[in-house]
């Protein structure tokens, strides 16, 4: 081993990322690896830091964000790099910023990521390379939205595209694939992409398969018809013979509070046969484009932005309603376009398949909302503070795992997502007996408590409470990964 290192992280409890028991040892970091673990007395370095006992694991990877945008206009990314996230996955839920060539306002939910056409890239060479020149703070995958796609070839979203679009389309996709983009993601939910048959996936699909690329998918249907649409998204993985991750994984609405003992034997099911995988975020309301089918299936709504009245950001759509003595819907078409949050879940579904070995962490956060969801600043955190130390859901190490080892394995992160001798330095520092997540619904952009240092590429990102201002993110490229499969 190498005499002399960068640093030594000394008297650390190492959580390293397998699921198996933490152990108290060092760890040494030359450049952007990791060079030794265990007793490293004998080796010096340019700086240590004593931990006291405190826990260090591998940098956690973030497998479900919108922060296509956020990396260029705030590239610090303080809301993740606060949370010991290291690595995050870009352009989920059909949505990213390339390929689309637009010259007008984006339609929802596409106007998540960005609300103006200026926003958008040509090519996705342009997007990733923009990323090279003015690298974030943490690591960035990408994947190319199938609505992005199709906002950019098709006159009108409103019906199946046809043959000769989809020959369109995945030309633009297979170019993204070469130009380094990770897979495709899907969002069948949504406007722009919910009359598109399944033979339309299953054809763009199949452009993944012969360079190991992925698929990520914003089901059909998460409510009433979600065992159709988890039976639809596996028929896309197996016709298609690709990886196929499903996205955020919930039963929404009161009618199907419960249905998670239905589903998850679904998945136990399709992962014994095919690739499958599935996140999740530690939360009982999701967040996105203000929209009717949503509100129907939710006990509250909160609106996190409007383009038309943005000092309603922060309000409960109920209060809007009633101060303009509308109905809900009547309200909701007057600040439209907007987005909001939707308490729709069971806390007992949450739980359940947070616990599922197979679950991964996504926060899904929407960096753009002036009133975001809490889960942009608190979901790692509150996972390890409420979920393993307060709940006792599963144990800190398979938390850990669920944050490291398994995305890494899903998305083929060779040399991440594990504490051992030659991988990447992506590390975080944090103490398990108060980190916990402070973000709220009324103050939802509160940094969490307890996450004390983090690394990327060997460099400090976070420190004390703050960013470093040290930008050493990379953009990982698909010819990058290793063949993605079944994560295990």
């Amino acid at each position: 081993m190498t005499a002399h290192v960068d640093l030594i992280i000394r008297n650390a409890f190492l959580i390293d990322g397998t699921g198996s028991p933490g152990y108290v040892g060092e760890i040494a970091i030359k450049d952007d690896l990791i060079v030794g673990l265990g007793n490293l007395e004998d080796i010096s370095a340019n700086a240590q830091i004593d931990t006291g006992g405190k826990a260090v694991s591998p940098g956690f990877i973030d497998v479900h964000t919108h922060d296509d945008r956020a990396l260029l206009v705030d590239p610090l990314m303080s809301c993740k790099v606060s949370q010991g996230v290291t690595s995050v996955i870009v352009g989920n839920c059909g949505t990213s910023l390339a390929p689309l060539k637009i010259s007008h306002r984006p339609p929802a939910p596409l106007d998540l990521v960005s609300k103006d056409a200026e926003g958008f890239f040509d090519e996705f060479s342009e997007y990733i390379d923009a990323l090279d020149k003015s690298p974030p703070a943490l690591n960035a995958l990408c994947l190319v939205g199938h609505s992005s796609l199709r906002a950019e070839i098709m006159d009108n979203l409103d019906r199946p595209a046809t043959n000769q679009e989809i020959k369109h389309m995945r030309g633009r996709l297979e170019r993204a694939l070469e130009e380094g983009a990770i897979g495709m993601s899907t969002g069948l939910f949504y406007p722009t992409a919910v009359a598109a048959p399944t033979s339309e996936i299953i054809e763009l699909a199949k452009a993944l398969k012969s360079c190991g690329a992925i698929h990520t998918t914003h089901m059909r249907d998460e409510a009433d018809n979600i065992t159709d649409s988890l039976n639809e998204t596996f028929k896309i993985g197996r016709e298609a013979e690709i990886p196929v991750v499903v996205s955020h994984h919930k039963c929404a609405g009161v009618n199907n509070h419960g249905r998670t003992v239905e589903t998850l034997p679904m998945f136990d099911k399709a992962i014994a046969q095919q690739r499958i995988g599935l996140d999740v975020y530690p939360y009982v309301a999701s967040s996105t484009m203000l929209d009717l089918r949503r509100m129907s299936n939710a006990s509250r709504v909160i609106v996190t932005w409007s383009h038309t009245h943005p000092e309603c950001s922060g309000r409960d759509l109920d209060d809007i309603a009633k101060e303009w003595e509308l109905s809900l819907v009547d309200a909701a078409d007057k600040l439209n376009p907007a987005g909001a949050i939707y308490f729709m879940m069971d806390e007992e579904d949450v739980q359940r398949v947070l616990k599922y070995p197979h679950s991964m962490i996504g926060s899904d956060g929407l960096p753009h909302d002036e009133h975001p969801h809490p889960r942009l600043w608190g979901t790692f955190p509150r996972v390890l503070g409420h979920y393993v130390r307060e709940i006792g859901l599963f144990s800190i190490e398979e938390a850990v795992r669920k944050m490291t080892s398994l995305p890494a394995a899903q998305f083929g992160m060779k040399g991440r997502g594990l504490l051992e001798v030659g991988a990447v330095a992506d590390l975080v520092l944090f103490d398990p007996k108060t980190v916990i997540d402070l973000a709220t619904w009324d103050q939802p952009m509160t940094p969490a408590r307890g996450i004390e240092h983090v690394w990327v590429n060997g460099q400090s990102v976070w420190c004390g409470g703050e960013v470093t201002g040290n930008r050493p993110g990379k953009a990982l490229r698909l010819q990058d990964l290793e063949s993605m499969g079944r994560a295990q």
